[in-house]
């Protein structure tokens, strides 16, 4: 069991949370590879060299990822058979797997993962003719290239930790290969169409009066929401400080809104752009749904890590620069 642990330690430190490299949250797979049994024990005890302990093994999955860093997978894996040197007979293990799946995105294509769950087992122990059945510990890691947001290939190693039954004998069994991974389900991603700098609304034409008409000088509303680390959710607070907007977007229906998303410098280029138009995106609807809000009023843009307002060598300073900035043009009311 000192082995299990070592590996389930393994497979949690590398669950840091980062982008996925798809987004696609189903996948399915077909592995293939070469097994080694080893450690003995039972009936099987000190019988290693009796035996021809590689073979090779292979399986299919599916799986899920909830997040971008856990996901659950589940599937059939065949680890061989360790041959009996002195007889037709063998040692041969079949089974089920489910475990979790923690991610870490290394680059852009390259994922770094860990696995740690069951494996229930089916044994034809011929050495001892006995079928034996039962759940045994694994854990895994491996690395995983994207050709693409669809297509996939592993490289990985799983430890199956003491298969069988202790009477009629186990082993430990481990199995290195490749797999090709094939994923789908993302939601279409919508474009955003990349807004100008903010300007302020010209004046309206005063319509002709006999009297002077009044001008009104309404002042530029703007506000800079801030946001956690990798989130891009909306806080009660956020809620609240936005009403003033919103208000003011109601009661004059010709204003334009602009809202632009911005994050700090930890990630690559390519997941802080997505998430600065995911935040931008996420407060735009929410004062769209709201206040009732059209589309064509609203000016959505993210610009990632490209324009920080503090240093970012520092959690204050990442701080301020994890932001959205919502902002309403000054103009000039006339009011006859």
């Amino acid at each position: 069991m000192t082995k299990l642990y070592k590996f389930l330690s393994l497979a949690l430190l590398v669950s840091g949370v980062t982008q996925a490299a798809t987004d696609n949250p189903w996948y399915v797979g077909a592995r293939i590879g070469g097994t080694n049994f080893d450690s003995f024990d039972g009936a099987l005890d000190g019988r290693e060299s009796a035996f021809e302990r590689d073979d090779w093994g292979g399986g299919a999955f599916i799986g899920y990822n909830y997040n971008s860093w856990f996901g659950v997978e589940g599937g059939y894996t065949y680890l061989g058979q360790a041959d009996f040197k002195q007889g037709n007979s063998g040692f041969e293990v079949q089974g089920l797997d489910l475990v979790g799946k923690f991610t870490w995105s290394a680059t852009s294509d390259i994922d770094i993962f860990g696995k740690a769950g069951g494996y229930f087992f089916d044994v034809d122990n011929g050495v001892n003719n006995e079928d034996e059945s039962g759940i045994s510990g694994t854990v895994g890691v491996g690395a995983e290239y994207f050709f693409n947001e669809d297509l996939s290939a592993r490289v990985e190693y799983q430890y199956y930790n003491q298969v069988g039954d202790n009477d009629p004998g186990e082993s430990d069994v481990h199995f290195y290969g490749l797999s090709l991974v094939y994923h789908w389900g993302a939601q279409p991603t919508v474009a955003i169409e990349p807004a100008p700098e903010p300007v302020a609304e010209p004046a309206p034409e005063p319509e002709p009066v006999p009297v002077e008409p009044e001008v009104i000088e309404i002042e530029a509303l703007s506000l800079a929401l801030p946001f956690a680390f990798d989130s891009n959710a909306l806080s009660q607070a956020d809620i609240d400080r936005l009403k003033p907007i919103g208000d003011r977007l109601v009661e004059y229906p010709g204003l334009k809104l602009y809202v632009i998303g911005h994050t700090d410098s930890r990630g690559s280029e390519e997941y802080n752009q997505k998430l600065s138009e995911e935040r931008a995106a996420m407060v735009a609807s929410y004062l769209g749904t709201h206040f009732g809000v059209e589309k064509d009023r609203v000016i959505v843009q993210g610009r990632g890590e490209t324009d920080p307002v503090a240093p970012n060598d520092s959690e204050d300073g990442r701080a301020q620069n994890r932001r959205v900035q919502v902002y309403t043009p000054g103009f000039e009311l006339t009011e006859s």
